[in-house]
């Protein structure tokens, strides 16, 4: 299993560059920063600095989407970044949450995603597309096309990734809800002819190092909530009966929710999500306790976990994970 963390681009940017130079040299192979340009720093100067400090990690959006970033600018963003890495960016994308409703916008179209991802592939590569009736090259785009990681929760956003995502993104450490989501990315690997086994799963959520747990849980809340965006939104396209109760009923009674406190801890939008749902949610407890849960991810066919860094004590989580969880669990498997 590898490992990943994601900022938000929130703090000092020599403290961020310390904490991703210290999660390379503690054996993370990836590190992420949310896209969300009105709520927090811009990601593509910040990823330029974290490219120019590092050698060996992979560098990548988590996530941005197709609405707020024009594909060629997009594409230019990353094919600049790609020489200057020597190719270890990696794009994630999803359909717009925070970035888009910060706007007063909700989220776009699984179709118009997948025409960015074919746009923004064909452009990074060197290749001509028809941008609204031009003919546009990013003649000097020579690094290659970083991997696509598309974000999904539902259907049909799930067998589109099948079809043409290179790793998909599942925001929750639910062994009972990666493998329902699996099932849906399979069929659409099949439906388009590819091999599923060759789509990398990555799960994504926040860790909290500690034996008490009512402490752990108030930390790590916010992320149900967060993620409960996304099931609310899901409600709108699926009968409540086609959605597992583990992912659909903990949202009955969701108050509105502030995305001025977006993943943020403590904040108010948390305090409906029960604890059973963040214990399913995030991976809190001790050592122990957070070597059995990743055994569960690693065994499922989770190739990449990746933290969510940003509950405090960044530091401290991110060394305590480089040197007690990561030497035992930082082999690859081979998905079953």
């Amino acid at each position: 299993m590898d490992f990943g963390i994601t900022l938000k681009s929130d703090m000092d940017w020599k403290r961020e560059l310390k904490l991703v130079q210290a999660a390379e040299a503690g054996g993370f192979k990836y590190v992420w920063s949310f896209d969300s340009h009105v709520l927090w720093q811009s990601v593509f100067p910040r990823f330029a600095l974290w490219a120019n400090a590092t050698k060996k990690v992979r560098i990548g959006t988590l996530v941005t989407n197709p609405v707020v970033r024009d594909v060629t600018v997009a594409a230019s963003d990353f094919a600049t970044l790609q020489l200057i890495s020597k190719g270890r960016m990696d794009m994630g994308i999803g359909r717009g949450d925070s970035s888009r409703r910060r706007l007063g916008k909700g989220p776009t179209t699984m179709a118009n995603l997948e025409e960015f991802v074919d746009q923004f592939r064909k452009l990074t590569n060197g290749e001509n597309i028809n941008y609204e009736g031009a003919d546009v090259q990013l003649t000097w785009a020579q690094a290659g096309t970083p991997p696509v990681w598309v974000a999904g929760y539902g259907p049909i956003a799930l067998r589109s990734a099948g079809r043409i995502a290179d790793g998909i993104v599942l925001q929750f450490a639910d062994p009972h809800l990666i493998k329902w989501c699996l099932n849906f990315v399979r069929e659409g690997a099949e439906q388009a002819g590819r091999d599923f086994s060759k789509i990398k799963v990555q799960s994504c959520a926040p860790v909290w190092i500690s034996d008490d747990l009512v402490k752990a849980r108030e930390i790590v809340r916010w992320f149900p909530a967060l993620v409960s965006n996304h099931v609310v939104d899901l409600l709108k396209k699926y009968p409540k009966d086609e959605l597992p109760p583990e992912l659909v009923t903990y949202v009955d009674d969701r108050p509105e929710y502030n995305y001025l406190h977006h993943a943020q801890v403590g904040s108010d939008n948390g305090r409906f999500v029960p604890d059973e749902i963040v214990d399913r949610y995030c991976i809190i407890g001790s050592i122990k306790e957070q070597l059995r849960r990743l055994e569960e991810l690693r065994d499922l066919g989770v190739h990449q976990f990746n933290i969510y860094l940003m509950c405090g004590d960044e530091e401290k989580q991110l060394k305590t994970y480089a040197e007690k969880v990561i030497p035992l669990l930082g082999k690859k498997r081979v998905r079953k």
